[in-house]
């Protein structure tokens, strides 16, 4: 006799008498008894998880406390690795689910028609997929890899309210020991019913709750953007509360200039400009502004209003866009705000409602603020006083007549306030001081700033005082000429101070070290890259050429190799007798400074050749250098006593390139390099490995490199093919493969004779061929002379 589930369910739901009872277990035998107990146990404990579904949902109203509560018991009841609950937003059209990561709550969303659970919510029909989900067609795999799970099987089932409607999903995964059943889908279904009622109250609770965060939100940014009356930094603020308030990315405010028919933008996040103008009839902006409706793009690039010029010259990546025009009193359009890239999701109908609320009240700050402005444009003269104390500052009406001077002006024109107010510009600056009433002329001619730098200015009848001067129209709100400004900057000391340094440093570094204060003099551990060169034999040549032929020699050679340093930003540490120390980045670093020092190094040995051409010419014999180059930290800043400092660097990095630039006479190259200096470069095309070598006073070995960007055909001929061996010799060279590594330097020299490292490894080959090394042998070569 065998009793199925559908019996044993009838049983438990309807109670039995003894008598019954009795009649049911007649004739069963002790097997069939202990599996009719079984089932009926089954039974019992699923319909305990359908009332203990009800128990959970009872007492909270919270989506994130009731997810994975439901979700606990479905997991469990259905013996299952894990279960998901997803809810539709009908705002946005999406599925939605959270689950925790960590100790915060994340939310999955995902588009209601995508996936399994897509296709049960949109069909409302309960589906099992056994055997492996990745199979399926409809399966969305991009949870899992959210998540980092491994879906096998899936139970799926709609969630319905009291009116039938879907209003989500609960899906169960991976059911241990085997795959989902119709039983199992009947237990889901009964224990969702249970839950559905609880989990429509708390979505309509939340929903509620959302409404009252965002008002108060809205009146929080409101209340800010209230006590505002600087247009300026209120469009600032207006922004930075759209775009927090529509948890987005960035967004830009247009506002209308209606005497240029434009839309224009000083506030723009992550573009660097001063204003932004175009036609306001143009783009999405102008549409928005023209027809004066929201405008909700969820792929601007797909959209062929869109100007992806902005992302061309910004870096960025625009995705959604919600375009909602700022509407003041009278509905006149006087603006729009353009808010990009929702962080989650795209922008919907809920946030349309926030921004268009938002924009209401900004219009009114915005209002206010412009007439603010107005009103203050007659302080607008003294303000630009005040705004230029540090220098001279001359102020004149429209007639030219000064009308007011600071403190400064007084002191760098050495004459009192009463002789300057109330005279013609003319008057006061007549003779060779005329250039000043010409600067004038030009402004009020071309209406236009007029900038004169490094002039010197007459004062005291014949001193002479080095000044940059500036002359500025004022206009007023309605671009009237409301009279001139002139600011004048003393430079006579910054002008004594960049000709003493312009003979250690380029102009370019000059300037910034001056922009960036005496701070950077101070004693600071900073990565630079070093360079020595040093004239080879130079000791016999000047006994040759005797003391006045070799300080001449040294004069030429310094003056072309010193201005190569300075056209790549690098810092002339040093002259010892004939050697150079340069060093790039020690008073402001730069991401190229490695790729400059190498620059120098090839640039001095392409200098040395047209420097020798001149000395043949003239009968003298050509010179040779080698130059080393060292990256890595440094201390950098005054070094010495009180009565004489020298700015330098000091660390192991100098020893390091004063070592490589030696290491070139057993190389027979030109310009080596450390690999920190390599892996610096941007530009690595022409360097090639040389050796791994160990450098006297240091534990670890030194990678070095040769830079061949100064060789010509002839200096180094078929370079592609000889480097392209040299590369394969080495390699091969350091897996002991001897007699193919020395093959494939005899290549490197065919092609170029004259490359020295190609030999030395020859040379090197046939050593350890006979000899050779200990089997931990590391690669590494010990220089024994010469370095």
């Amino acid at each position: 006799m065998q009793i199925g589930p559908e019996a044993i369910r009838a049983i438990v739901e309807r109670p039995l008498n003894q008598s019954e009872i009795g009649g049911l277990l007649w004739g069963l035998d002790e097997t069939e008894k202990v599996q009719l107990f079984f089932h009926m146990a089954e039974v019992v404990r699923r319909s305990s998880a359908i009332a203990d579904i009800a128990n959970r949902v009872s007492d909270s109203l919270s989506l994130d406390v009731l997810f994975p509560r439901l979700m606990d018991v479905v997991s469990s009841m259905l013996k299952a690795d894990r279960s998901s609950l997803f809810l539709y937003d009908a705002e946005t059209g999406e599925l939605y689910s959270r689950v925790t990561q960590g100790d915060a709550m994340e939310e999955i969303r995902f588009p209601s028609n995508l996936g399994i659970a897509g296709s049960v919510f949109t069909t409302g029909e309960a589906e099992i997929i056994t055997a492996d989900a990745y199979s399926n067609v409809r399966f969305n795999q991009e949870i899992d890899r959210h998540t980092g799970y491994r879906t096998r099987n899936i139970l799926c089932v709609p969630i319905r309210n009291k009116s039938g409607q879907v209003i989500g999903v609960t899906q169960v995964l991976n059911k241990h020991g085997g795959d989902f059943d119709a039983e199992d889908q009947r237990l889901l279904e009964g224990m969702t019913q249970q839950a559905a009622a609880a989990l429509e109250n708390a979505r309509l609770f939340e929903k509620v709750e959302r409404q009252q965060h965002e008002e108060a939100t809205l009146l929080e940014v409101v209340s800010s953007i209230a006590s505002e009356i600087r247009l300026g930094p209120l469009l600032a603020k207006i922004l930075a509360a759209a775009t927090q308030l529509l948890d987005s990315d960035r967004g830009t405010l247009f506002l209308h200039d209606p005497e240029r028919a434009e839309l224009f933008s000083h506030i723009a996040d992550g573009i660097d400009s001063s204003e932004i103008r175009f036609p306001a009839d143009s783009g999405i902006a102008g549409e928005c502004f023209t027809s004066g409706r929201v405008i909700n793009i969820l792929d601007a690039y797909a959209d062929a209003r869109f100007n992806p010029e902005f992302d061309r010259r910004t870096g960025y990546r625009t995705s959604s866009m919600l375009c909602m025009p700022i509407v003041a009193k009278g509905a006149r359009v006087i603006g729009v705000m353009e808010i990009l890239n929702r962080r989650v999701g795209a922008f919907g109908p809920a946030d349309e409602r926030r921004l268009r609320a938002f924009c209401a009240e900004a219009a009114m700050a915005i209002q206010n603020a412009q007439l603010f402005e107005e009103i203050s444009a007659e302080r607008n003269y003294n303000e630009s006083i005040l705004r230029s104390m540090s220098n001279a500052v001359l102020t004149l009406d429209a007639d030219g007549i000064v009308r007011k001077v600071n403190e400064s002006a007084v002191r760098i024109l050495r004459r009192g306030e009463g002789d300057l107010v109330g005279h013609p510009l003319g008057e006061l600056f007549g003779g060779p001081n005329t250039w000043v009433a010409r600067s004038l002329d030009k402004v009020r001619a071309a209406g236009k700033t007029d900038i004169t730098v490094d002039t010197e200015l007459f004062v005291d009848g014949a001193q002479a005082v080095s000044v940059d001067l500036t002359t500025v129209p004022l206009v007023s709100m309605k671009d009237e000429s409301i009279g001139y400004m002139l600011m004048m900057e003393d430079i006579t000391r910054e002008k004594r101070l960049r000709s003493t340094m312009s003979r250690y440093m380029s102009k370019a570094v000059v300037d910034r070290l001056l922009e960036s204060g005496e701070a950077v003099l101070g004693g600071i551990g900073r990565e630079v890259s070093v360079l020595f060169s040093d004239i080879r034999g130079f000791t016999s040549i000047s006994e040759r050429l005797g003391p006045q032929g070799t300080v001449a020699l040294l004069n030429e050679y310094f003056t072309d190799m010193v201005d190569i340093v300075f056209a790549h930003h690098g810092v002339l540490d040093k002259y010892m007798g004939d050697m150079i120390m340069a060093v790039f980045g020690s008073v402001l670093q730069n991401a190229d400074d490695a790729d400059n020092a190498v620059n120098v190094g090839n640039r001095m040995m392409a200098g040395l050749r047209l420097l020798n051409d001149r000395l043949v010419a003239r009968g003298r014999e050509p010179i040779r250098i080698g130059v080393g180059i060292s990256t890595g930290d440094v201390v950098a800043g005054n070094i010495g006593s009180p009565k004489r400092l020298e700015y330098t660097v000091i660390g192991n990095r100098v020893n390091i390139a004063h070592r490589l630039e030696d290491a070139n006479k057993f190389y027979g190259t030109s310009v080596l390099i450390c690999n920190q200096t390599y892996v610096r470069m941007k530009d690595r095309s022409q360097v090639r490995e040389i050796d791994l070598i160990r450098v006297r006073g240091m534990e670890m070995p030194v990678a070095i490199y040769e830079a061949i960007g100064h060789h010509t055909d002839e200096s180094f001929p078929h370079r592609e093919a000889a480097v392209a061996a040299f590369n394969e010799g080495l390699s091969r060279y350091r897996r002991r493969e001897w007699q193919d590594a020395a093959r494939c330097f005899r290549e490197a020299l065919a092609a170029n004779p004259n490359d020295s490292p190609s030999q030395i490894y020859v040379e090197r080959c046939d050593f350890f061929r006979k000899l050779p090394p200990d089997p931990d042998w590391d690669g590494v070569w010990t220089v024994q002379s010469r370095y």
